[in-house]
């Protein structure tokens, strides 16, 4: 009879200290490239690592601030929209490790395969085919020179990591059919080329917008 108590108990305990699953919706603000908080919760993106808010990547030669950048483009993606994010674990500054998504849209594979965030894969290998393609296309950080933002976190630097052999700095594909520099011939529509030069950084490195009116080869459909 003690035994059986003692299971009941020890299954009771297991199921108390399982993670729970955990939902909420709503506006969101956005904290920092894959962090987000609704209502007061605290979500970290699961799979994903933007760069960081003081992080700078380098384009067409000059440096800009990349980790505010990708927050700046993930606030844009989510203005006035309802959000719904989930998750059953919380990291260890209480944070819900989440995936979240906007009218059925998955924002962290969003974020990825528009390179304003990488693969996180320490953690998971959800997104490695997201970034395979952002990679591939030069979208966002691809098209720069940058370093990952879990070696930035130690200390790494752009030029510390380009004066050497280290596999940290990230740099686009010169010369490619895919990667390297772009004009409006490589877009089929203004709508295409509108959501890469958002993505390419600041600068207009890849020289999309020739008036500076803001808007990327015009003289597509």
């Amino acid at each position: 009879m003690r035994s059986i108590a003692f299971a009941i108990a020890f299954v009771g305990a297991a199921v108390l200290s399982a993670p729970a699953y955990a939902e909420v919706t709503g506006r969101a603000s956005v904290i920092d490239g894959d962090t987000l908080e609704i209502r007061g919760t605290r979500i970290r993106l699961h799979g994903i690592d933007a760069p960081e808010s003081g992080q700078t990547c380098r384009s067409g030669g000059r440096a800009y601030r990349c980790g505010q950048h990708s927050a700046n483009q993930l606030d844009k993606a989510l203005e006035g929209r309802t959000v719904r994010c989930e998750g059953n674990e919380t990291d260890r500054y209480g944070r819900l490790i989440g995936e979240c998504f906007v009218e059925g849209a998955n924002i962290n594979a969003w974020m990825v395969r528009y390179g304003l965030a990488m693969a996180y894969r320490k953690y998971s290998r959800d997104y490695v085919g997201d970034e395979q393609a952002a990679k591939a296309e030069g979208r966002g950080i691809w098209a720069t020179d940058f370093v990952a933002p879990w070696d930035w976190r130690r200390g790494k630097r752009l030029a510390e990591a380009q004066g050497g052999s280290a596999p940290e700095a990230r740099s686009r594909s010169r010369g490619g059919a895919q990667g390297g520099d772009k004009d409006c011939g490589d877009f089929r529509t203004h709508a295409e080329a509108q959501a890469f030069f958002r993505s390419a950084g600041p600068g207009d490195p890849h020289r999309l917008d020739r008036d500076g009116d803001g808007r990327a080869c015009e003289s597509l459909p």
